[in-house]
């Protein structure tokens, strides 16, 4: 849900502010080039950082969760609601606050960091959990993935901003609940003799 967000639904209405003035278009390549920055960043760094991660795997994603509700609330206060179905013409409705486009553009760099920590996370415990035979394990995980954010793109046209956000706070929190438990039973594998700290 999360994805289909930040790669289609949120520079359509960071494109659909009129407040944003002349460069309202040209904010969309920039927020995809934030985006970007931050996966690449958080990759970089979360990857670098797994070596010698004695915590496990739940402080990278709770960092992330805690990112991208931060982002959420941001995106809540800066954009119109109705930015995600507004017309060509755009939307001159007010956001609860005066609509900017620095704090777009840096929540699309959260956006990415939030991102980045969840595939780095999800791809690594996949990547644990079936070491043996982790092919259908990751069809299995894209599969999921894909219908998920076909579900989202047919209801970010129908849906408000405030909605779409409060799905993905709502799906984000019990995701990382489910991320914790799973993380825990990878715990429970290791300490029963398998070698955890090699992934």
């Amino acid at each position: 849900l999360e994805l289909t967000f930040f790669s289609g639904v949120y520079g359509t209405c960071i494109g659909a502010v009129n407040k944003f003035g002349a460069e309202e278009k040209s904010l969309i390549g920039l927020s995809g080039i934030f985006i970007g920055i931050g996966e690449i960043l958080g990759g970089s760094l979360f990857g670098l950082l797994s070596k010698n991660n004695r915590f496990g795997r739940n402080p990278v994603v709770l960092l992330g969760i805690l990112v991208h509700f931060t982002a959420f609330y941001l995106i809540f206060l800066n954009m119109p609601g109705d930015a995600p179905i507004a017309p060509v013409e755009g939307t001159d409705s007010s956001a609860y606050i005066k609509s900017s486009k620095e704090v777009a553009i840096f929540c699309s760099f959260l956006l990415g960091l939030g991102d980045s920590c969840f595939n780095t996370q999800l791809l690594s415990i996949l990547g644990f959990l079936y070491s043996e035979d982790s092919a259908p394990a990751f069809a299995v995980f894209k599969f999921v993935q894909s219908i998920c954010a076909a579900v989202a793109f047919f209801y970010s046209n129908y849906l408000l901003l405030h909605w779409q956000l409060l799905v993905m706070v709502i799906f984000g929190f019990f995701g990382t609940v489910s991320f914790f438990t799973v993380e825990w039973e990878a715990a429970a594998i290791v300490a029963r003799g398998s070698d955890y700290r090699s992934i």
